[in-house]
């Protein structure tokens, strides 16, 4: 199994199969616009318009697991086009924990888990995702953008 082979609804409500991005690193993010982690799109951003040209793709999964994406679809589009420029790729909300998990994050958290669980515990947990799909590393809501872009450069 790897990312390619999940099917996930964008956030236009259009279902696609994310093996569009096959042969692309990604770094897949559960994100939330209303947590004090969101300064990080711009960072995002930045990174994926310096290495898009590479094969490389950020993907936004907003979740109201904390309740901190509280918004409809298009008022989280609309606050991300506005205050943060965003152009990759952003989902429909989804679950990231619980009974409720989608599964590209049950796949994601049983690839690289986390001590004492495996579960994602916060906004702005980032999975990086190599040019076969496969999961190479996980970060916690507190590292950077811009400290992930030595592993981004690894994988590409």
């Amino acid at each position: 199994m790897n990312l390619y082979d999940f099917q996930v609804t964008d956030i236009h409500g259009t279902e696609r199969n994310l093996s569009e991005y096959k042969d692309q690193a990604a770094l897949v993010v559960n994100t939330a616009t209303e947590c004090g982690f969101a300064y990080q799109f711009e960072g995002f951003q930045k990174l994926y318009e310096r290495y898009k040209d590479e094969g490389f793709v950020v993907l936004a999964f907003p979740s109201n697991d904390f309740k901190q994406e509280t918004k409809p679809r298009a008022e989280i589009l609309e606050k991300c086009s506005m205050l943060y420029d965003i152009s990759f790729p952003i989902f429909d909300k989804i679950s990231v924990k619980g009974e409720n998990i989608h599964p590209l994050f049950d796949w994601l958290t049983k690839e690289k888990g986390s001590f004492p669980t495996k579960s994602i515990k916060w906004n702005f947990t980032k999975f990086l995702i190599d040019k076969q799909g496969k999961v190479v590393k996980r970060f916690g809501p507190h590292r950077k953008p811009a400290a992930i872009e030595k592993h981004i450069k690894a994988v590409l």
